[in-house]
């Protein structure tokens, strides 16, 4: 049975269950989204909870010869980290993850640059932040987002997902002061298998959340 109608649906209830559990709501709130399914439940929640919305972009660094596993992960101010477990095991060098690293990071801050479209990077010193996506597999990119959050110095750092495996959840809490997910499934295979209708989100869809939410926030 699928627990979730469509992602629109599901950022409507995670946003009243972070109301309920953390009476987050108003002008200090950023909510930050990992592109680009995760920016509908952003949209959804920023809509009830007022704030402020903006993108992060976590990215993979695959292993070589085998681009799905995770060996790394960076963000757009920089921050990389390493899946140390892989290094151990000779799956990728430290010096390769690094280097790979420099060349994700140029197709992170593209991908920025689109989505804001000249807007400037959220601020979030002393703020509180919600980092939310769709739902999260193993939660490898999930941590290199939080992390890099961390080092900018918020005044509360929550996660806040639909659905997870209950053992991708527990490495966040290292990084988040928090985490809400709304179902944790003990037989777990992908995020879309919750959802109905899980479409792929297009770049295009991005855009209109992000400008709608923005033309919003400008409005009298």
């Amino acid at each position: 049975m699928r627990t979730f109608s469509h992602r629109h649906e599901a950022g409507k209830r995670l946003a009243d269950e972070c109301a309920r559990r953390c009476e987050v709501r108003g002008e200090d709130l950023l909510i930050l989204a990992i592109p680009r399914g995760g920016v509908v439940i952003g949209y959804e929640m920023v809509r009830r909870l007022k704030g402020e919305l903006d993108v992060i972009i976590p990215r993979k660094i695959g292993a070589p010869y085998q681009p799905e596993l995770a060996v790394g992960a960076v963000t757009e101010n920089g921050t990389l980290l390493v899946n140390e477990e892989m290094v151990s095991q000779g799956t990728a060098t430290r010096e390769y993850i690094e280097a790979e690293a420099q060349r994700q990071l140029q197709e992170v801050r593209r991908r920025g640059q689109l989505y804001r479209q000249g807007r400037q990077r959220a601020s979030m010193a002393g703020r509180t932040v919600i980092v939310v996506d769709d739902g999260i597999a193993t939660g490898f990119t999930m941590q290199a987002a939080l992390k890099s959050v961390r080092e900018e110095g918020p005044k509360h750092l929550l996660v806040a997902v639909p659905v997870a495996p209950s053992q991708s959840l527990e490495p966040l809490r290292e990084w988040a002061d928090d985490v809400i997910c709304l179902h944790t499934p003990s037989l777990f295979y992908a995020v879309g298998q919750w959802y109905e209708d899980f479409a792929q989100v297009e770049d295009e869809d991005v855009l209109r959340l992000l400008n709608e939410v923005e033309c919003g926030r400008k409005a009298p």
